[in-house]
Parts: structure tokens; sequence; C-alpha cells
């Protein structure tokens, strides 16, 4: 009997996928944030495992906060854009290496606080009520597979 080949990667289709940048008004933390958008919400924002990307000298932290939508069943993550900390693994040798202790997953988005991901393939973030005085309203950006962000979320889905 045949093995048939279930899939061939050259022949998947890989889907752009939508997210939301979130901008803050004023510097605010974190705690104070999602306190502020809980309250206005019936979502209910929790810490979870932070999102870690591994550097070749470093590796760097993301904070995440999920909530489950009740009605839609629709999963957000806010992943911070700025890494809260970084650890070094190994004494940079060189010059020019492009990897310092700082680092933002949307490297030209600097001014986004919160990247928001949503489970559903079209999202709507127009569910979560965000404070008004604090954020500027969420902007769509799309994120193509071949995007370093792209293959970072699919594999902490």
């Amino acid at each position: 009997m045949e093995i048939q080949k279930l899939y061939d990667l050259d022949e998947t289709e890989f889907e752009d996928v939508t997210i939301g940048l979130v901008r803050l008004a004023k510097n605010v933390p974190d705690h104070e944030f999602f306190f502020t958008v809980n309250q206005k919400n019936d979502l209910n924002f929790k810490r979870i495992d932070d999102l870690i990307y591994h550097g070749s000298y470093y590796d760097y932290f993301f904070p995440r906060f999920e909530a489950y939508h009740k009605y839609t069943k629709t999963c957000f993550t806010f992943i911070s854009n700025r890494c809260s900390e970084s650890k070094q693994k190994k004494l940079q040798t060189e010059l020019f290496t492009g990897e310092e202790n700082i680092k933002f997953l949307l490297n030209n988005q600097v001014e986004v606080q919160y990247i928001l991901h949503s489970s559903e393939q079209f999202p709507d973030f127009s569910v979560i009520l965000l404070p008004e005085n604090l954020v500027f309203p969420i902007q769509d950006y799309t994120l193509g597979s071949e995007e370093e962000l792209y293959q970072i979320i699919q594999y902490y889905e």
C-alpha cells in the first residue's frame, strides 16, 4: 500500500495575519493599563507566559496578556512590542552585530506599545473597549507569512 503525502510545503498556502497596533497616549505600567481595560470590558486580561525570542547573544522576554470573549469564544492576546527583560547568553566579541540588550518585535514600529492578536481569522478588535484618554485608535497591520513576527505568532498560537 502506498503512503499518501498529506501535504507539500510548496503547495500549502499561508494566509496573512491581521494584528492590531496599540499606541498609548501616555506612559503607564502594564498593570495599570490592563486594570483600566478590564474595568471597561467584560474581558479579564491576565498575564500569561512571556513570549521568548532567542537571539545570538541575548534571550528577550516579551510580556503577554490574554483574555477570552464569553460570547464569541475568541481569544485576544496583547504582546508587548518592547522586551521587558533580556538575558545575555554570551559575550559580544564582534562589533556591529546588530543585537543589543533591548529588542522590539516590530523594529519599524518602535512607538507601538502592544501588538494585539486574535484567534479569529478575520479579527474584530472593536469588541475591546479601550480607555479613550489613554490609547490612540487601534491600527490594523497585516503580517505576511515571510515575516519573522508571523512565524513567532504561529509558534505561540
